[in-house]
């Protein structure tokens, strides 16, 4: 018998794979779901909705893991993830930034508490469904992450907070697969989610409506933001309904008339002004990254030649980066970046190996 994994279930089609993958392979497998928001706390689609760590979602992991025989676990999350997630969210939005909070939850609680529960579980280790790849590199003496074999699907991106704790107790039984691949198991087996639809929002907002969650969750928020000024090259053009719905790089929706297209190019929360120009003002040379984490190496002290990607789906640009005295990551790109945005990760590669990543403060030229 191989060791005991615990396998985070969310109810969808790969987790539910990855623990069908690990029981063939002679696994002691153990499926967790974790409920990390209260239905009635977050509006939208409730009760009805697909996302990961939804109602439904609970309900099909519980069912997939009877169809494999292998016990299953309910925990509640809902106090670390509201501290953790939707706190920097919403804290995010109201600094002018543009938040990942999948990104912040892979780290703090589908990881950390995870492998918590894992411990008390008696588990060597935990898996999930992420299309993703991890190994040790004994020359380094590190474990080293990297992109998945399916490039339409690879997650490397969000996990680059993960740290060298968390990647020496995780198993990605999907590395080698794609989306394909696991339908078509899933189907062989059985599975109940064999033909579920994937869903791409955020989880607890279910509806995909960043402003009605934001209107909701921040006491007279519409009362203190509405009505600030939309500046371009200095000069007011119009007014805003809040700060916090806009976004670097966006076009539609800015209430304002102009013979040239126009975007958001910055936002300022201490001045409730959304500031719009042109195209050419979204271009920036270079960035500068808080929250870093760096994983192929200790750290970057010497300037390295990489790949950076700034958001998930960009394809990423050629760099040259460094992390500073303090702690930034800075990076140099070959050529300017469109819509570089405050509050998203960064995340530096080189080839398909994750070296590391941050959370973008600034950006210059």
């Amino acid at each position: 018998m191989k060791p005991r994994v615990v396998v985070g279930m969310s109810g969808g089609l790969d987790s539910s794979v990855a623990a069908a993958l690990l029981l063939e392979q002679g696994y002691d497998v153990v499926g967790i779901t974790i409920k990390t928001y209260r239905y009635e706390d977050v509006g939208g689609n409730v009760g009805s909705d697909t996302s990961c760590c939804s109602l439904d979602g609970i309900n099909d992991a519980r069912r997939v893991a009877l169809e494999l025989g292998i016990p299953h676990y309910v925990y509640d999350f809902t106090e670390p993830f509201g501290r953790e997630v939707i706190d920097y969210f919403v804290d995010a939005y109201l600094a002018g930034d543009t938040p990942n909070p999948c990104v912040m939850c892979n780290r703090t609680i589908k990881w950390a508490e995870m492998i918590r529960r894992a411990g008390a579980l008696g588990a060597d280790y935990i898996a999930t469904g992420h299309y993703a790849q991890v190994r040790r590199d004994e020359t380094r003496g590190r474990y080293i992450l990297s992109r998945g074999r399916d490039p339409e699907k690879d997650q490397s991106y969000a996990l680059w907070g993960l740290t060298q704790e968390s990647l020496a107790r995780t198993i990605f039984p999907l590395a080698g697969m794609v989306k394909s691949e696991s339908r078509e198991m899933a189907a062989r087996l059985g599975l109940a989610v064999a033909g579920k639809r994937e869903s791409y929002e955020i989880c607890f907002i279910p509806d995909n409506d960043y402003n009605r969650f934001l209107k909701e969750n921040v006491e007279g928020l519409e009362e203190k933001v509405a009505g600030g000024e939309i500046v371009k090259d200095g000069e007011v053009i119009g007014r805003h309904d809040g700060y916090p719905f806009y976004t670097v790089g966006q076009r539609r929706g800015l209430g304002v008339s102009s013979p040239e297209p126009l975007y958001v190019i910055d936002i300022d929360p201490a001045g409730n002004r959304v500031e719009v120009g042109d195209n050419k003002a979204l271009m920036h040379r270079g960035l500068r990254a808080g929250t870093v984490n760096i994983i192929a190496y200790e750290s970057l002290p010497e300037p390295l030649r990489l790949t950076a990607k700034i958001r998930y789906k960009d394809d990423g640009a050629v760099c040259t980066c460094r992390t500073l005295p303090d702690g930034t990551l800075e990076i140099h790109f070959d050529e300017p970046r469109r819509a570089i945005t405050r509050g998203q990760s960064v995340v530096l590669y080189e080839g398909n190996d994750v070296v590391g990543g941050g959370v973008i403060r600034e950006w210059f030229d």
